[in-house]
């Protein structure tokens, strides 16, 4: 009779005891999930510079709404072009970049591989500013940065 009283007491606390054991992993899993992520954000696994045709720029996504581009790398000719997909995660960036699609631009980029999420990008490179690149016919701006125009005239001579 004395052992029947033991095991029933014996399996709630196991019980609860578990549920305590599970409710801790859950937390610590969860810990370290936002831990990897804050180490792959603040973390630069590279960072560089790629020039090219910017020819697409748009933002992307069904739930995290994320900045998308795809620069046309240089290229030989009769050969396809390279295509280099980035992600921009600042706003003033993302809006240069947008009025400049079409344009030859050099891009600086940090590379942040292993995120669990794409939330903050769908790929590993992330595009922080850039510079537009001078070609004929264009005329440099009082930002340092070219822009594309006629070139200047000279002035008409009197006869």
């Amino acid at each position: 009779m004395n052992a029947t009283p033991a095991t029933t007491v014996e399996q709630p606390r196991r019980g609860r005891r578990f549920k305590r054991f599970l409710g801790w992993a859950v937390v610590l899993a969860i810990l370290l999930l936002v831990l990897w992520t804050l180490f792959t954000l603040w973390w630069s696994y590279s960072d560089g510079e790629r020039a090219g045709l910017l020819q697409k720029f748009s933002k992307r996504g069904w739930v995290c709404k994320t900045y998308e581009g795809e620069l046309a790398l240089y290229v030989v000719g009769g050969v396809a072009p390279q295509i280099w997909h980035f992600s921009v995660r600042d706003d003033a960036v993302a809006d240069q970049l947008l009025r400049n699609v079409g344009k030859q631009m050099r891009v600086h980029y940090t590379e942040h591989p292993g995120l669990p999420t794409t939330c903050f990008g769908e790929t590993d490179y992330f595009a922080d500013r850039f510079d537009l690149i001078a070609t004929p016919g264009s005329l440099p701006s009082a930002s340092g940065l070219a822009v594309q125009g006629d070139e200047p005239t000279a002035p008409a001579s009197k006869p």
